[in-house]
């Protein structure tokens, strides 16, 4: 979020209006968000399911279905246009769909919209009908390269006119009849569509389809008028306008001065888009590909400060409406601007620099395709390669500072001569044989560098990477634990600390079938290193620090090794 006092992320505040006025500067009108951010009650465990009610998932179950002919069912189309997300770009882009022979075609296909179902809601929450209204598929053109390049603001810098017809476009939107797509609620619909279970992996019917596996304040806009279209009742109401949001947020208020969780926050975004975030894998996520089980691990900005945003936002009580549940998340209005903001992170990401700090170049990934309606109501299916460059689509964003750019952690310990990982503080430090082990006390294992010393073309080269992998949870729990490295006290360290290396976080999204995910977390440590001065250390010492929700998970190990892609 941005605020007029420290702009160092801004939501775009022209999100919603796409669907409404003349083509869109972007087609990326709201993203498909599989981390919508659930806070937990007073009973410490929060659990969502989103399930279709058809036991049969080939039975055609969608009330909004009209399609009799089968060329034009979303599932015939053809099978590299794959839908990956209604909704924008980078919930498209979570994972990488690659040449897999046993895949049958490589990338994941579009859900059968005939066969969607509703998905459940949280006691206490109004039930709708999510599915989508189907319509024949046209592909998507690109606007015209003469047409107006148009700039997505900050939104705490929109001029008095921009936030007029702000407010009339949604005004417009929430106006329309409820069977169109460009209604509000419609849209917001799309978001509770891909909750757990509503959809399915075409030609793998027991798979779940999934898409997924930032700020200072609220901006007054969404805030200062209750009886503006862009006011939401359903919103946390301590942490309006003024409060300071905290991008490590975990359902605790931290005890800290606006002043440290503004350093907390610019450190965060430092290491979740430029120091840790320096490959494709690293930033958007591993490889989802045809017939993967969900979940196959998360990229930096998903878990933070994309998650936490959510929960930041919504109510704090169970069922945590509107942005902190994944059933209700789109009918806020800064939903959209959240989404767009995310894909703003991307844009910048890519002028960070490095050698391998690009995009995917998979033609499985590029021609991978996905759905939404445009402002004429008609149903588009785009490729992602269509999508990567915003001037292509008529659209740029405001030129702002963004401070978190060289907000570089600090080290907290005092430590000065290179010493062996091993002569650090080691409570209860155990050995890389010692798992996998339950997370129900705080885990410090001592974990060997397969390289060390390395020159600087190397690192260039390749990023080292700490992996926490085999991590096992249950869907349905809000998880999240931090992961320090070479900490000398870990009740000090905090996100603006070289030591703190990076969070898991697991939003609750509960399968039917009530199955545990395994998945991993990755975090790149090349400038952790060079800040602790550890490069030339034969190992480090790991310390995981369970937050919240994590009596029941498992990790598998700890390992490092080394990634370019």
């Amino acid at each position: 979020m941005a605020s007029s006092a420290v702009p160092f992320t801004t939501f775009s505040a022209a999100a919603t209006t796409t669907t409404i006025l003349a083509f869109s500067p972007s087609p990326l009108f709201n993203s498909v968000s599989r981390v919508s951010v659930f806070k937990k009650n007073r009973f410490g465990r929060v659990k969502v399911s989103c399930n279709s009610t058809n036991s049969d998932p080939n039975l055609n179950s969608n009330p909004n279905s009209t399609s009799k002919v089968p060329e034009t069912s979303v599932g015939k189309v053809d099978r590299r246009n794959v839908l990956i997300g209604i909704g924008s770009l980078y919930g498209a882009a979570g994972g990488l769909p690659s040449p897999d022979p046993s895949a049958l075609g490589a990338p994941i296909q579009p859900p059968d919209l005939d066969k969607c179902g509703p998905a459940t809601a949280d006691p206490g929450i109004t039930e709708t009908n999510c599915c989508p209204p189907i319509k024949k598929i046209i592909p998507f053109e690109l606007p015209s390269q003469t047409s107006p390049l148009r700039t997505r603001p900050a939104a705490h810098l929109v001029s008095g006119e921009y936030l007029a017809k702000y407010k009339k476009a949604v005004q417009l939107m929430k106006a329309l009849p409820d069977d169109d797509p460009r209604n509000f609620q419609q849209q917001a619909n799309v978001h509770c569509a891909y909750c757990d279970g509503a959809y399915r992996q075409v030609d793998f019917p027991d798979l779940e389809l999934q898409v997924h596996s930032s700020c200072m304040q609220m901006p007054s806009i969404y805030a200062d008028d209750r009886t503006s279209p862009l006011y939401d009742v359903k919103r946390n109401a301590d942490h309006l306008p003024p409060k300071v949001i905290y991008l490590n947020y975990d359902y605790v208020e931290p005890p800290l001065s606006d002043s440290e969780i503004v350093l907390d926050n610019l450190s965060t975004m430092y290491r979740q888009v430029v120091s840790g975030a320096t490959t494709a894998k690293l930033f958007l996520g591993n490889p989802y590909r045809a017939g993967d089980q969900p979940d196959p691990g998360a990229g930096t900005l998903e878990s933070v400060p994309h998650n936490p945003v959510h929960a930041w936002t919504g109510l704090f009580e169970a069922p945590n409406e509107d942005m902190g549940n994944f059933y209700t998340a789109g009918r806020d209005p800064i939903f959209f601007a959240h989404h767009a903001n995310v894909d703003r992170m991307w844009t910048i990401w890519k002028t960070v620099g490095g050698k391998n700090r690009k995009d995917f170049t998979d033609s499985d990934w590029l021609d991978a395709g996905f759905l939404f309606y445009d402002e004429n109501a008609q149903l588009v299916s785009v490729k992602v390669r269509d999508c990567l460059d915003p001037l292509k689509l008529r659209y740029t964003y405001q030129d702002i500072p963004i401070p978190w750019l060289n907000s570089r952690p600090q080290r907290k310990g005092k430590r000065t001569a290179k010493t062996s990982g091993s002569e650090l503080p080691k409570t209860t430090t155990g050995g890389a044989g010692d798992f996998p082990k339950r997370l129900n006390s705080i885990i410090r294992v001592e974990v060997q560098r397969p390289k060390k010393s390395r020159g600087k073309q190397e690192k260039e080269d390749e990023e080292e990477t700490l992996v926490i992998k085999g991590i096992e949870v249950e869907r349905g729990d809000f998880v999240k634990f931090d992961v320090f490295i070479n900490d000398e006290d870990y009740s000090v360290i905090r996100p603006s600390n070289s030591e703190f290396a990076g969070s898991f976080v697991n939003v609750p999204h509960k399968h039917k079938q009530g199955m545990k995910k395994k998945t991993s977390l990755r975090i790149g440590i090349n400038q952790l290193l060079e800040d602790l001065g550890a490069e030339d250390d034969d190992s480090v010492i790991v310390t995981i620090i369970p937050r919240v929700g994590t009596d029941a998970v498992t990790i598998g190990g700890i390992e490092i090794e080394f990634v370019s892609d």
